[in-house]
């Protein structure tokens, strides 16, 4: 009598007919040629580099820059790595603010295109379909030539109101002045912030545990605003009132920019908005009907029932589509080469152009937005994992 391992033992077929032997097999070749070509690349790399008379080290990064960048204490005289680090500052500056924007307008903008109002949702249409149909790099262009090169010269800027000062080169408006104390001013409120998340996680516990209303917002907000002027007074008033004013050819006081960055910031952002427009009205159509009558039945107004019911469900939808809007704009900010404005792209490209080494310059342009995108991923997938539901 044949036992069962005997016969499955005869009806297995032979390893070269195996699909768990053929898988493993092709995933084993399919890294052995990424091997090989990788080998293949480094070796033509060092051989023509090798050629051509360029080493493979880091050292340059101690050599002088070789140019100006506006609006910072970098100079000629500064070295590469000084550089590539203002670069990168120049680059953050445009994600940190350009990112809080571009989501208010992409809400504002997903919402407005389902409003029951036919102007409004036709607007919004047009100006979702025009903008995420044009090449970034052209709106950029667009918007510095039509827009900023459009204000007054620099020469003769504008100051609305003798708070600001616009033209083509710089655009300044009023900021904070420090003095002695304003370090431990602004220490005192990061630590008001740390302690307000606290707060709110707080009160959207007794929020969940009693039903009663959490005023998470005016609990941190105030505790921080709270802080702040406490400190404020205690530290003998370290922060003053600096406005710009213009002199001899020459913006002082306040805060500045220049007026490449500030095309950079309007068009990336108007540009990434219109994208997430479309995710913000496809996340909130996919919401089931039945929350949307649930809410009308307990006779909720139209905002309470978008700010409680829909997008708070939408959300949860929303925002995996939404990181890769953001690393798109992040990764797009390079295009600033376009418009000369040295954020690091620019700054590198300028180092290659004075006889650096491409190699090394274009290997940390990489490690670098792989650093700045990693880190923005890692970021909000952590805030996607909180918004989603967990079933028991």
């Amino acid at each position: 009598m044949t036992s069962v391992s005997e016969t499955t033992e005869r009806t297995r077929p032979p390893f070269w007919r195996d699909l768990a032997v053929l898988r493993v097999a092709a995933q084993v070749a399919a890294v052995v040629l990424a091997a090989l070509v990788l080998v293949y690349l480094g070796n033509n790399l060092v051989t023509n580099t090798r050629a051509q008379g360029i080493t493979l080290g880091f050292d340059f990064l101690d050599q002088p820059l070789g140019v100006d960048i506006q609006l910072s204490p970098i100079t000629a005289s500064n070295t590469i790595l000084q550089g590539l680090i203002r670069g990168w500052i120049n680059t953050l500056a445009l994600v940190i603010v350009g990112l809080p924007l571009l989501t208010v307008l992409g809400v504002v903008v997903g919402v407005a295109r389902l409003s029951s109002n036919w102007l409004v949702a036709k607007l919004a249409a047009l100006y979702v379909e025009i903008v995420r149909n044009i090449p970034p790099l052209l709106i950029i262009l667009f918007v510095h030539n039509v827009v900023i090169l459009g204000l007054p010269p620099k020469n003769e800027p504008a100051s609305p109101l003798g708070w600001f000062s616009i033209s083509n080169f710089v655009i300044a408006g009023p900021w904070f002045d420090a003095s002695d104390g304003a370090g431990a001013f602004w220490t005192a409120v990061a630590v008001a912030a740390v302690a307000a998340v606290f707060v709110w996680r707080r009160r959207t516990k007794v929020n969940e545990a009693t039903g009663e209303p959490h005023h998470r917002v005016a609990y941190s907000l105030g505790l921080v605003v709270l802080v702040g002027v406490i400190a404020f007074f205690v530290l003998g008033r370290p922060l003053s009132w600096s406005l710009p004013v213009f002199k001899d050819r020459l913006v002082t006081g306040g805060i500045q920019g220049l007026g490449q960055y500030f095309s950079m910031l309007l068009a990336l952002v108007v540009y990434t908005a219109s994208h997430v427009a479309e995710i913000v009205r496809g996340s909130i159509q996919a919401v089931a009907k039945g929350q949307s009558e649930a809410a009308n039945a307990l006779a909720l107004s139209g905002f309470q029932r978008l700010r409680f019911v829909t997008l708070p469900q939408a959300a949860r939808i929303a925002v995996p589509p939404i990181i890769s809007q953001y690393l798109n704009y992040t990764k797009n900010t390079s295009l600033a080469i376009g418009v000369a404005y040295a954020e690091v792209t620019l700054i590198a490209f300028q180092a290659i152009g004075n006889g650096q080494p491409a190699p090394q310059l274009i290997l940390l342009l990489m490690v670098g937005y792989l650093i700045f995108s990693l880190t923005i991923s890692f970021v909000l997938n952590i805030v996607n994992r909180r918004m989603q539901l967990v079933s028991r």
